[in-house]
C-alpha cells in the first residue's frame, strides 16, 4: 500500500512538473538584425567614424613629421654633415618619435573602443529593456538570441523581432 501511494505521489509530481513545463513560453529574437535596423546605430556608427578620423589625422601628422625628420637625417648622414655621435643621437631621437607614434596608435585603438562602448551603451540598454518589456507583456519565460546560434529550430510564431521593433518605433 505504501508502495502504491509512493508511486502515485511520484506520478502526480511528474504530471505537475510536466504541466508547469508545458505552460512555459519561449521566444527568440535576432539581435543583430534588430540592431542593424535601428537608426540610432547608424548615427552612432557615423559619430564613431568621425571621432576615429579626427584621431587618425593627428596620427598622420605625427607620421609626416617623422618622415620629414628621417629624410633630413638620411640626407645629412649621406652628405657627411653629421659626426658618428650626432648620427647616433639623431637615430635615438627618431626611435623615440617612432615609439611615440606606436603609443599613439595604441591610444587611438583604446579611445575608439571606449567611445564605441560609451555611444552604444544607451542604445543597447534601450533594446534590452524593450525586449524585457515585450517578454513580460507577452508572457515569455525566456527569450533567446538566435543571432548567436543558440537555437537550432524554433516556431516562427515565437519570433518577437516584430514586437520589439514596433515598441522601438521601427
Amino acid at each position: 500500500m505504501k508502495k502504491v501511494i509512493y508511486s502515485l505521489s511520484l506520478i502526480l509530481m511528474f504530471l505537475a512538473s510536466a504541466n508547469s513545463l508545458s505552460a512555459q513560453k519561449f521566444g527568440y529574437i535576432n539581435s543583430i538584425q534588430l540592431l542593424s535596423e535601428l537608426p540610432e546605430i547608424s548615427a552612432a556608427d557615423d559619430a564613431i567614424i568621425e571621432y576615429q578620423n579626427t584621431l587618425v589625422q593627428e596620427g598622420q601628422a605625427m607620421v609626416k613629421t617623422f618622415e620629414t625628420n628621417y629624410q633630413a637625417y638620411i640626407e645629412k648622414a649621406q652628405s657627411g654633415e653629421l659626426s658618428q655621435v650626432q648620427q647616433q643621437q639623431k637615430e635615438g631621437e627618431l626611435a623615440m618619435e617612432q615609439q611615440k607614434i606606436q603609443e599613439y596608435e595604441y591610444k587611438v585603438q583604446t579611445l575608439v573602443t571606449l567611445k564605441r562602448e560609451e555611444t552604444y551603451a544607451p542604445i543597447l540598454e534601450k533594446v534590452r529593456s524593450t525586449i524585457e518589456q515585450v517578454g513580460k507583456e507577452e508572457g515569455y519565460t525566456m527569450i533567446f538570441d538566435s543571432s548567436v546560434g543558440g537555437i537550432l529550430s524554433a516556431d516562427e510564431g515565437d519570433d518577437i523581432l516584430n514586437l520589439v521593433k514596433s515598441k522601438l518605433g521601427i
